[in-house]
């Protein structure tokens, strides 16, 4: 089990390392990984809940995404879950980026959808951006299939995951250029990176200059906080009370909302990084704070 598991996270760098068109090999250990991680991830679902694994939703190909469908779904809400991973790593098929979000929602008739896209280098964040938003139009046209409802369709992510559906979520006209419908909403799992001029023009991790560049132009357009308007959806930024820059961040973001009549929420959790993640999903009352928040922007 030990060998399994370093073989897995050493292809999963490789493969994050490597660019897709770096050759046959490239795409035969990509698929090997994830059709035995797909093999065990089916093996750890609730009864009567169904998994599609890789689904396409654009030419690249890391777009792809996993859709864990209820039993009997019938107009069944829907929740997009990102990695994160610094814009640079991360897989949708993680145990703590979907395993106990699918064992608690999907038996009470959510679908949760689990979702990758091109990462650094070959793929900056405005184009990851971009992926995503192919990733929720794609979602929604299939919803009517799946048994869901295209319109109650929530936005989630983690760590980068976070900056990037909260940037989707800012501003609906990349979404829409894409063929995406409104949705109700985000939850962003502690980003740090709401404010990145704030972050560009004080000393950082080397990892933002990678994933943001060096021109204030740039720091502004992949700034939520800065694309957010009066229409942006309503978002609930969960952030690590462990962390300095976290709720700095998220409080910054629900002043500015706050000022604009748009609607954000803080939610602070004395948990790790990695904790805010992996717990969510648990019957915790953090996980209970969530899903009020879920089951208000969907009345």
């Amino acid at each position: 089990m030990l060998r399994r598991a370093r073989w897995g996270w050493l292809t999963l760098a490789l493969l994050a390392a490597w660019p897709a068109a770096a050759g046959p090999l490239a795409e035969r250990l990509r698929e090997r990984w994830q059709a035995g991680q797909a093999e065990a991830r089916a093996a750890g679902l609730p009864d009567g809940v169904r998994m599609l694994s890789a689904l396409r939703y654009g030419d690249d190909p890391a777009e792809t995404l996993d859709a864990y469908l209820p039993a009997q779904p019938q107009h069944a809400p829907l929740v997009l879950m990102v990695h994160g991973g610094a814009w640079r790593l991360g897989d949708k098929g993680a145990s703590a980026v979907f395993l106990h979000k699918v064992q608690r929602w999907a038996p009470q008739g959510v679908i949760v959808l689990s979702v990758n896209y091109p990462l650094l280098p070959h793929a900056t964040p405005p184009q990851q951006a971009q992926s995503l938003a192919r990733a929720l139009a794609f979602a929604q046209h299939q919803a009517p299939r799946w048994g869901g409802d295209p319109a109650r369709l929530v936005l989630m992510g983690h760590s980068a995951g976070a900056h990037l559906i909260a940037l989707l979520n800012a501003d609906a006209s990349l979404a829409h250029q894409a063929g995406a419908q409104a949705w109700r909403g985000a939850v962003a799992l502690d980003s740090a990176a709401l404010d990145v001029p704030a972050i560009m023009q004080h000393p950082h991790p080397r990892f933002y200059d990678d994933a943001f560049g060096a021109q204030p132009a740039d720091w502004r357009a992949l700034s939520p906080l800065h694309q957010q308007t009066a229409a942006t959806p309503p978002i609930l930024l969960v952030c690590s009370s462990r962390r300095a820059d976290a709720c700095a961040q998220a409080h910054a973001y629900a002043d500015a909302a706050h000022a604009l009549g748009a609607r954000a929420q803080v939610l602070p959790q004395d948990l790790s990084h990695q904790e805010i993640n992996a717990q969510l999903g648990l019957d915790n009352a953090y996980t209970r704070q969530v899903e009020a928040f879920l089951r208000d922007i969907s009345r």
